[in-house]
């Protein structure tokens, strides 16, 4: 066999086997990062790191729930219903029925057990890691916050920073059981009736 069709065979090989793993590595689907959630379903932690906040979707409405508090033992003492005032703050809806109304806004009410008030509320996506919560009272006097997205490794980091000494003792409370079903705590479920319409 002559010398030059060696080397056409052996390029050919090559140029083959190139195409070949291209295929391959484009094709692969483990090949592609992990998307990062997009809409408000999911852990946040409050602006002020007080609590997080547990986001579910409930047939088609958003509900959250108290998922961690960074002083436990809270209890919902300012409750407008005198038999709720020694209900738990963990594990208390606070983000109620909240509803698609336009493109990236959800329209519903949110619970303040500071005040013990409802109000009227809505929340957006800023990015996939920030949610605004912007809440009104008699539709005109409204603010809001920025909620960031908690995701376990958060803790894993954060246990791994060097600590200064903390101010005042304080237990943390546990992180919560991933099986809690957010559902169930709404109060259509439990029969929980701190709403008070502010209309």
């Amino acid at each position: 066999m002559p010398v030059r069709s060696i080397r056409r065979s052996g390029n050919a090989r090559l140029f083959w086997a190139l195409i070949a793993g291209l295929v391959l590595i484009n094709g692969a689907p483990s090949a592609q990062p992990a998307r990062s959630p997009t809409g408000p379903t999911g852990e946040w932690l409050v602006a002020k790191q007080l609590a997080r906040i547990k986001i579910a979707d409930c047939d088609g409405r958003l509900w959250g729930v108290v998922a961690w508090e960074a002083q436990p033992g809270g209890v919902d003492k300012k409750n407008p219903d005198p038999n709720l005032r020694s209900r738990p703050t963990l594990g208390m809806p606070i983000l109620l029925g909240m509803t698609p109304s336009k493109d990236n806004r959800w329209d519903g009410q949110i619970y303040n057990s500071e005040d013990g008030h409802t109000y009227s509320a809505n929340i957006t996506m800023v990015d996939p890691n920030t949610l605004r919560v912007q809440g009104c009272f008699l539709g005109f006097l409204c603010g809001g916050e920025n909620w960031t997205r908690f995701e376990t490794a958060d803790v894993t980091a954060s246990t791994q920073r060097p600590s200064k000494p903390p101010a005042k003792k304080t237990a943390a409370a546990p992180p919560p059981d991933p099986s809690e079903d957010v559902c169930s705590k709404t109060p259509a479920s439990t029969g929980f009736s701190h709403e008070r319409g502010l209309k």
